[in-house]
């Protein structure tokens, strides 16, 4: 089966040039909430090569795998492969994700894997990749149901995809109200609610495909005023992989902290609540308007990540389409790959103590692992790090 969201890349990237392009033709591209941000913007993106370097472990083994055993051998029926079972399943999908995209933003748990996806505080299309690693493990339990009653591997991975697909179109601050398009399906101004961090748009609008979910189930508010986007605890840094580990390592200071009982109702609890003795909840503040992390970079480390971005989407594209004919060790090398690109710029971003050191070495393992896979790859990836090098040498020494 070859994987839709391999397939959509181009189509992502394209659409992100014209959203890009309206927003210039719009004069939305400055002032004190630009449309796009080009540092923002690529960590976003990086947060989506990671979610899909990282799932062609997670969600081969753990998803796929998981789902397919329970199919094999606890299927109480056998769904045919029909139109009338795509459609139910289409529909019923996305029922299950409105079930666990809810239950992300009120337990602990699950809120410390979804989170990646709120941290910025633009809203665009590249937003809309920016995938948090860890969700597909939390996603399990509210789709294994599909497979006790029959629906085949094929057909609910499949409908998961589309479902995933949709999502893509509607994270935009250019498109405004839908008309009566908007009773039914999910549109970019019931999502603008759903990422903002106005008390009133906390936890609401949890649709994938269907708005009916949210207006049946109590959680439906509809756009009012521009929603101010991002998280209530804000998010600092280009590090995509730390913007993955920070929501755990913060949830486990909470529990070492906690008390007794505590300790387990921390991991279940909702984002806000706090044990009484460290105060009781947290009280949803009015946000403030202006950016809480809008870093200055200078123009030749932008361009320095965005080279390395379009390095590594390259190659986890090539990846995603030749993924069923690779060992499972040249997968696992060139993800790895891929992942320590992406921690190596976003800490030269942050200004990391050890990134730059880090950096040179990555520049001079890249070459060798890369030829390991294939040696065109390594002539690739040696003339790319010799550029790279150069580049980071005349920016170190012009700053």
């Amino acid at each position: 089966m070859i994987n839709p969201i391999a397939l959509s890349i181009p189509a992502f990237f394209v659409l992100i040039g014209v959203e890009l392009a309206w927003s210039w033709r719009a004069g939305r591209l400055s002032g004190a909430r630009p449309t796009y941000r080009l540092v923002d913007a690529v960590t976003d993106l990086a947060c989506g090569v990671s979610s899909q370097a990282t799932g062609l472990l997670l969600s081969t083994v753990f998803f796929a795998g998981t789902y397919s055993l329970a199919w094999t051998h606890l299927r109480l029926w056998t769904l045919p492969d029909s139109l009338p079972v795509w459609l139910l399943t289409f529909v019923l999908v996305d029922l299950a994700y409105y079930l666990w995209h809810r239950a992300s933003h009120r337990v602990n748990l699950l809120w410390a894997a979804h989170v990646v996806h709120h941290q910025s505080e633009d809203y665009n299309l590249a937003v809309a990749l920016r995938q948090a690693i860890f969700t597909p493990l939390t996603s399990i339990p509210f789709y294994l149901p599909f497979a006790l009653v029959g629906v085949s591997p094929l057909v609910l991975l499949t409908c998961s995809a589309l479902n995933t697909l949709y999502q893509f179109w509607i994270h935009t601050r250019l498109v405004g109200r839908l008309g009566p398009l908007e009773w039914v399906m999910n549109t970019p101004s019931h999502h603008r609610v759903h990422h903002g961090i106005n008390p009133g748009y906390i936890d609401k609008n949890h649709a994938g495909v269907f708005i009916v979910w949210d207006r049946l189930l109590g959680t439906f508010v509809p756009e009012g005023e521009e929603p101010v986007y991002g998280t209530v605890e804000g998010h600092r840094g280009a590090d995509a992989i730390q913007a993955n580990l920070a929501p755990w390592s913060k949830l486990w200071d909470q529990v070492r902290l906690a008390r007794g009982w505590d300790r387990l109702r921390v991991v279940v609890a909702p984002p806000e609540w706090r044990p009484a003795d460290q105060g009781g909840a947290v009280q949803i503040p009015e946000p403030a308007g202006a950016l809480r992390w809008d870093p200055a970079v200078p123009p030749w480390l932008q361009g320095y990540a965005l080279l390395w971005l379009v390095a590594c989407t390259g190659a986890l594209t090539w990846l995603l389409f030749a993924q069923a004919g690779l060992p499972w060790t040249v997968q696992a090398v060139l993800a790895g790959v891929v992942l320590w690109a992406i921690r190596a710029w976003g800490g030269l971003i942050d200004g990391r103590p050890a990134a730059l050191a880090e950096e040179g070495l990555r520049l001079g393992a890249t070459p060798v692992l890369a030829a390991w896979i294939h040696p065109l790859a390594g002539l690739g990836a040696l003339a790319l790090s010799l550029a790279s090098g150069a580049l980071l040498w005349r920016g170190r020494a012009a700053a």
